[in-house]
């Protein structure tokens, strides 16, 4: 969501090492206030748009919990929640008959879900594969699936929201598939895994469940990926963490775009918002402790990396 305007929107960064949750304001692209203290370890983010709010859930990688913040008041609401056993990946499922957090244990090999109205973990955990790492929510005609990603096993799972369950096999990708975005096209929604393992993106078809296509090569160990719609087309911006550079997917042809874009060190997390003033991709650079800024039109970093706390992994934007 964009939020409402007006109102202007934020980017919620975890920091990994400080146990703490940083928040830039995209319009001045400066941190405000201080960081949020949270649980333990905390990995990725999302935001959750309730009836009762906007909320950020963080997942809390060594307390196995997840911390709610409240956006409005930048503070925690209530007790963090217990889910699995390593928890790391996290998206919001908005569906109708509420709004839920689907979390990975990535030691537990399932994945939790936690009713955004209650804060409570609903149901028992739904097993996958093997070290589930990327979560992502695909709202398609025949209905709402989280898509995992199995990183020891090198597949993707595919879970039913209405019933929780897995649907189908699991979907054989790259080696060491980390993250997975969703891309909502023309020609149909596709599941963009990047295979951390073997430098390559695999695209997977959500309305068959099978991989279209040859894996995209891009640069050393891509970690994360996010979908930019723009008014030139829909992008994937790809993190290579060891390269510190973002490799540009055109989801049209399904080729890359120009170079990599040269980022800071240790790029992991990546997150899209609409301002405007453009759309711009937000990037973690873990090892240097900043927020770098992709201008998706002319695909430049703009502006000076922004500080934030100690190795920031996770980001997401209200």
């Amino acid at each position: 969501p964009t939020g409402p305007t007006g109102i202007g929107t934020f980017a919620y960064v975890t920091n990994n090492s400080d146990n703490t949750v940083s928040v830039i304001d995209t319009a001045t692209n400066t941190v405000v206030g201080l960081p949020i203290p949270v649980g333990n370890g905390p990995f990725l983010i999302a935001i959750a748009d309730t009836l009762t709010g906007i909320f950020a859930y963080a997942t809390n990688n060594s307390d196995n919990t997840v911390s709610v913040i409240d956006t409005a008041t930048n503070t925690v609401v209530g007790s963090p929640i217990p889910v699995g056993n390593g928890p790391i990946g996290i998206a919001i499922a908005d569906t109708s008959t509420g709004i839920f957090a689907y979390v990975t244990n990535t030691n537990d090999n399932t994945v939790s879900v936690i009713d955004t109205a209650t804060n409570t973990v609903v149901g028992l955990p739904i097993p996958v594969g093997n070290g589930p790492i990327g979560i992502a929510i695909a709202d398609t005609s025949t209905g709402i699936f989280a898509y995992v990603t199995n990183t020891i096993d090198n597949t993707v799972s595919v879970i039913d929201t209405a019933t929780n369950t897995v649907v189908g096999s699991s979907i054989p990708v790259g080696n060491r598939p980390e993250e997975i975005a969703i891309a909502n096209t023309s020609n149909g929604i596709f599941a963009y895994v990047p295979n951390a393992g073997g430098n390559t993106v695999s695209i997977i078809d959500t309305a068959t469940n099978t991989v279209v296509g040859s894996p995209i090569p891009v640069g050393n160990t891509p970690a994360e990926i996010a979908i930019a719609n723009t008014s030139s087309g829909i992008f994937a911006y790809v993190t290579n963490e060891l390269d510190n550079t973002v490799s540009i997917i055109d989801t049209a042809t399904n080729t890359i775009v120009g170079s990599p874009i040269a980022i800071g060190n240790g790029p992991i997390g990546i997150a899209i918002t609409n301002t405007s003033s453009g759309i711009f991709a937000y990037v973690t650079n873990s090892n240097d402790n900043t927020v770098s800024i992709i201008d998706t039109a002319t695909n430049t970093v703009v502006g000076s990396p922004i500080p934030v706390g100690n190795t920031p992994i996770g980001i997401a934007i209200t």
